[in-house]
């Protein structure tokens, strides 16, 4: 797969949970700017899932697995959007909590999506 995307990804969930965390800190909702940044995130994880379904489209196979390694495509994609739901039906700092929280989890994600795929082999 490619690995610079999915290290662009990684670094932009976890300034993504930087950025939510810091305005929980400051006792701030969610606000358009973060849905931007979670927009943005989401589309990064829209074009490795792209990328991933096509790799496998012309044969290549993940190390552990293709349905474990779609199922995780398809969690990492709906990890950003999932918690920005979530944001929204909670306007307090709990709600940039989740956003953070849910941005962390995507940054997991990649980390075992590199190793289904047959990075660093776990």
């Amino acid at each position: 797969m490619l690995d610079a995307l999915t290290v662009a990804i990684g670094v932009a969930a976890l300034a993504l949970a930087a950025w939510c965390g810091f305005a929980a800190w400051r006792d701030q909702p969610t606000k358009d700017w973060h849905f931007a940044g979670m927009g943005l995130v989401t589309l990064l994880v829209l074009a490795q899932l792209v990328v991933g379904l096509v790799l496998l489209a012309r044969g290549e196979q993940p190390h552990d697995g293709k349905v474990l390694f779609v199922a995780y495509l398809v969690g990492a994609f709906a990890a950003v959007p999932a918690a920005g739901f979530l944001s929204l039906t909670e306007r307090t700092k709990w709600g940039s909590v989740t956003v953070a929280a849910g941005a962390v989890v995507l940054a997991v994600l990649e980390v075992r999506l590199y190793d289904i795929w047959g990075g660093t082999g776990a």
